[in-house]
């Protein structure tokens, strides 16, 4: 059973990135859309390879080995290590980034963007926040002056008085994650982590993007948490 030390490691890795993308869409708390069709392939490869390798083995179990003999302690017994995480993914999945991830985000850097094309007619506009939050820091013409606004996303402490809509950006995986976060005054703060939709008017002269809020609903969490899109 030694021997097949490897196939199983392969198989439990394999089994948790299928887990994850094939079978559902867990897939979606770690890494961007498009990388679905890799993280199947990579999944069905891994099982492929870890069957293969069994078979191998089981089909001459007496008999000597001279790699296995030369070789049975080469790999590090460390290795197994990364059969914790595989096992973790299968039993249950880490939640998507959230308050903990906004809370140590010390950048509060808003890209400098120029050129604001005209917001729609009407109230309330629904606004994703990052056009938000670019409108109320870059924009001369004070674009978001008498308008009430829709901003959705997920609930993250701050100081008393206030707290933090936010959303959580990914260019490629949760590595590269980039934060967006507008202060909400006026109503109370749900618990942490719960998604809602708020409507309220810009709070200009803070230095930061801030919404006055009239009213707040809350939502489920979207199926896609990466994606900075406003609620219709």
């Amino acid at each position: 059973m030694k021997r097949l030390g490897p196939s199983v490691l392969l198989l439990l890795t394999g089994s948790a990135l299928l887990r994850v993308s094939l079978f559902s869409t867990l897939y979606l708390r770690y890494v961007k859309e498009g990388l679905r069709p890799a993280l199947i392939a990579t999944g069905a490869i891994l099982v492929l390879l870890a069957l293969v390798a069994a078979v191998r083995e089981l089909r001459q179990p007496g008999e000597p080995d001279e790699h296995h003999e030369g070789h049975a302690h080469a790999g590090p017994s460390t290795a197994w290590l990364l059969a914790f995480p595989a096992v973790m993914l299968l039993l249950f999945a880490p939640p998507a980034l959230g308050s903990y991830t906004v809370a140590r985000d010390g950048s509060g850097a808003i890209a400098k963007r120029t050129g604001f094309p005209p917001l729609p007619a009407g109230n309330p506009v629904a606004l994703s926040l990052g056009d938000f939050s670019s409108r109320a820091v870059w924009d001369g013409t004070q674009s978001l002056k008498d308008r009430t606004v829709r901003l959705t996303g997920f609930v993250a402490p701050a100081d008393a008085g206030s707290w933090r809509l936010s959303r959580i950006i990914v260019s490629c995986c949760a590595a590269d994650a980039r934060v967006l976060k507008v202060e909400i005054h006026g109503v109370p703060a749900p618990a942490a982590d719960s998604w809602v939709t708020v409507t309220g008017t810009w709070r200009p002269g803070t230095g930061t993007p801030a919404l006055d809020a009239t009213a707040m609903t809350p939502i489920a969490r979207p199926d896609h948490p990466y994606r900075d899109t406003p609620q219709p």
